[in-house]
């Protein structure tokens, strides 16, 4: 099984979403093996995202990644990170497929309601920055 990172954003936490997002990867068979809200420090967010240090979006997004509380999703399945992005959409929600959760809860490119992990190898990066093993259930 495949595990992925799963980032509600701020933008969708504060349109009280989080349920419906959730419910999305539960009901497509992802299965939750961590999760916990937090409220990233813009040391943090620029830490998860350095990998784009180098990108003009780069210190924006981190500040828009610690401008409110996160939910941060650890979840589990065959083919888990296609199948995440799969239900994420498009990075601009206006080029994502209808009833892909960034054209549903997306307000624009940045704000586009969740992040998800593009890679085995960034999921192996991305997982332990926000969980130990003790918070992972088997």
């Amino acid at each position: 099984m495949e595990q992925t990172l799963s980032i509600i954003k701020p933008d969708a936490v504060k349109k009280n979403v989080i349920g419906e997002i959730v419910k999305r990867f539960e009901s497509n068979g992802l299965k939750i093996k961590a999760m916990k809200m937090i409220k990233m420090s813009q040391k943090d967010a620029e830490g998860f995202y350095y990998v784009h240090r180098e990108r003009p979006f780069y210190k924006s997004l981190a500040e828009f990644m610690s401008s409110g509380p996160v939910v941060v999703i650890v979840l589990e399945g065959k083919d888990a990170i296609k199948k995440n992005r799969d239900l994420m959409g498009a990075t601009d929600p206006k080029k994502a497929d209808k009833g892909t959760i960034r054209a549903d809860f997306a307000d624009n490119i940045e704000q586009n309601a969740v992040h998800g992990s593009d890679s085995v190898e960034s999921a192996k990066f991305e997982i332990p920055f926000f969980f130990s093993s003790m918070e992972m259930v088997n």
